[in-house]
Order: C-alpha cells, then sequence, then structure tokens
C-alpha cells in the first residue's frame, strides 16, 4: 500500500484531459514509443515520447481524447523534449492508454 496523501497534494498534480492532434513513431527511442502531440485547450498544445507503439498505431491516435499531467517539468528523451506525462496503465502487452467515457472540453482537470 502507498502512503496516505492529502487532498491539497493531490490538487496540485494537473491531470487534465486533451485530444491528440499528431502523432508520429518516435525513431530516436531506444523502446518502441510514439510522439504525441496533444491540445490541452487552456493549457495548449504540449508533446511528449510515450511508449506506447506495442498496442497503438499513429494514426489511431489523431482525435482521441487522453488523460496528461501537465505540471512536471519538461524532461529530455534523446533530441526529444517532452512536456507532459500521457496516463495509461501497464498490462502484459503494453501501456493501456487512459480512457475518457465521453468528451469533455480539451484542458478539463480530472476531478
Amino acid at each position: 500500500m502507498s502512503d496516505t496523501i492529502s487532498w491539497n497534494d493531490f490538487e496540485k498534480v494537473l491531470l487534465v484531459a486533451g485530444t491528440v492532434v499528431r502523432a508520429e513513431v518516435n525513431e530516436q527511442a531506444r523502446k518502441p514509443a510514439l510522439k504525441v502531440w496533444v491540445d490541452f485547450g487552456p493549457y495548449g498544445e504540449k508533446k511528449t515520447s510515450a511508449q506506447i507503439a506495442s498496442l497503438y498505431a499513429p494514426q489511431e491516435l489523431v482525435g482521441r481524447q487522453v488523460v496528461g499531467v501537465i505540471n512536471f517539468p519538461p524532461k529530455q528523451i534523446g533530441p526529444f523534449m517532452s512536456e507532459f506525462l500521457l496516463t495509461g496503465f501497464p498490462s502484459d502487452e503494453g501501456i493501456v492508454l487512459t480512457a475518457i467515457e465521453r468528451p469533455v472540453p480539451n484542458g478539463a482537470r480530472l476531478a
């Protein structure tokens, strides 16, 4: 079991919905990964490199809503600067993206 956190701790994490506007294979990644650009509405467009290539093709992600953590500091991944963390759940087949059950506005915070 993990340590208990306070509500204030949870509120510090900006978990928001956004729509994938572009995706491509990250050729420079050591492990199979995709570069993904997401429109987070009032937070702007952000990019990330995510190890999701085993379950997702770039073309099937465009237009899909995803959940990202957008207030981590940027992280250099090879020559690519990752600006947010794309959320998902590990499985034997790979990372399964966090699903949004019905459309919400880009930039909506997880509550």
